[in-house]
């Protein structure tokens, strides 16, 4: 841990020991979820359309939920929320690992996607307060490509274990995953750095303000589009390779294979990002992606649509671990605790548009029609990065760059 984390010193570099951990093991659990998610919803409603559709709610839901997360991340510690949501993960996966209803998977998915919304916000700002400024990119660069090690050998053995043994295995090993990090995380003694002692009370200006700059406005449309592109690899292509007649291990291999160019090029690209600025990044990233949507449209043969699908991660891997640095990059001094809750809504907001989108094509034209659907959204994207403000985080401390 102490070679990849070599450019740091002191306290910041152990604890980016310590959240390394934690994140590969909760990314380990993600992985398996991830792997499995739309065919467990799928198991139940047999139609990647409604798929589609039940994703989209819990998008919503996640999206609504961030507008209460906002005040919680202010005001509570950061820490103890994001072990809250911890263990709120654990006994949800629990319950996934024995229902058969329907009913319970929706009681149980909507609530967790405030917690989800909680975890997610309180570890990205717990992560920005342990880094410094120079080193945030190359950080989440080094973190993304770390944890995506989980992302690699999750899916391969999820995949594995759902063909052999069905759903409630993966997710109870899940469980036990996020039960370690909460462990790790608890034995710690990791302190929360910053808790405002008045809150910005007004959820509602406090998003419309987030938009009032146009810098913010590029961070969370670029943030989101990530995202969007996830939900066709991990909801509706799974689907996919089943209902063409294939086992539930080929969509581990799969899922085992897109992160590949992830592991081996996110902390570069997050590195590059410091040294030569984001613009080019994006640029590139989300041209390559629409381009190899745009390709899958024109193939028939199924494993040549999902080695062009794998080809395109290198794109995302321009993007993944450089979205939420860009946004700190334009975000003026001591406003990321009030605008980081209102940022995180990309996430759910975009990929809700996105399933939506995705969905309405489903129930209209076949399914290779949603490539040119994803193709003509990450399009847009490359479009937008020529009215982009760039950013160097180099140019602020010269000597760290050298």
């Amino acid at each position: 841990m102490r070679i990849l984390f070599r450019y740091l010193k002191g306290k910041e570099a152990q604890k980016m020991y310590l959240i390394t951990v934690i994140s590969i093991l909760t990314g380990f659990a993600a992985a398996f979820i991830d792997t499995v998610w739309a065919l467990y919803i799928e198991s139940f409603v047999h139609s990647v359309f409604l798929v589609g559709l039940i994703s989209s709610l819990i998008s919503l839901v996640s999206f609504v939920s961030y507008f209460f997360v906002i005040p919680l991340v202010e005001k509570k510690d950061k820490i103890k929320l994001y072990s809250l949501s911890l263990l709120i993960f654990v006994l949800a996966y629990l319950i996934f690992s024995f229902t058969s209803s329907l009913i319970i998977l929706l009681i149980v998915s909507l609530p967790l996607a405030f917690f989800g919304s909680l975890k997610i916000t309180s570890f990205g700002l717990v992560v920005r307060d342990f880094s410094s400024i120079r080193n945030l990119s190359k950080n989440e660069g080094m973190l993304y490509s770390v944890e995506n090690v989980a992302w690699v050998l999750g899916p391969l053995i999820a995949g594995y274990i759902l063909s052999s043994y069905g759903f409630s295995l993966v997710f109870f090993i899940s469980a036990l995953f996020v039960l370690g990090s909460y462990f790790v995380l608890k034995f710690s003694l990791l302190k929360d750095l910053e808790i405002k002692k008045r809150v910005d009370g007004n959820i509602l200006k406090n998003f419309f303000d987030f938009f009032r700059s146009k810098n913010r406005v590029f961070a969370y449309l670029f943030s989101g589009g990530v995202s969007a592109w996830w939900a066709l690899i991990y909801i509706f292509i799974p689907v996919y390779i089943i209902e063409q007649g294939f086992s539930e291990l080929l969509v581990g291999y799969f899922l085992f294979a897109i992160a590949i160019p992830l592991v081996f090029t996110e902390y570069y690209f997050g590195n590059l990002a410091a040294r030569k600025g984001f613009r080019k990044l994006f640029r590139y990233g989300y041209l390559i992606v629409a381009i190899a949507s745009l390709i899958c449209f024109f193939v028939s043969n199924i494993y040549i649509v999902l080695g062009v699908l794998i080809l395109g991660s290198f794109g995302m891997a321009m993007l993944e671990s450089t979205t939420e640095a860009y946004f700190f990059d334009v975000l003026n001094k001591k406003q990321h605790l009030r605008f980081y809750g209102p940022f995180n809504t990309a996430d759910s907001s975009i990929s809700l548009v996105a399933k939506l989108g995705a969905s309405g094509v489903l129930f209209f034209l076949p399914f290779r029609y949603l490539f040119v659907f994803f193709s003509a959204f990450m399009f847009f994207y490359f479009i937008l990065s020529f009215f982009m403000k760039d950013s160097i985080e180099c140019r602020r401390d010269l000597a760290d760059c050298c």
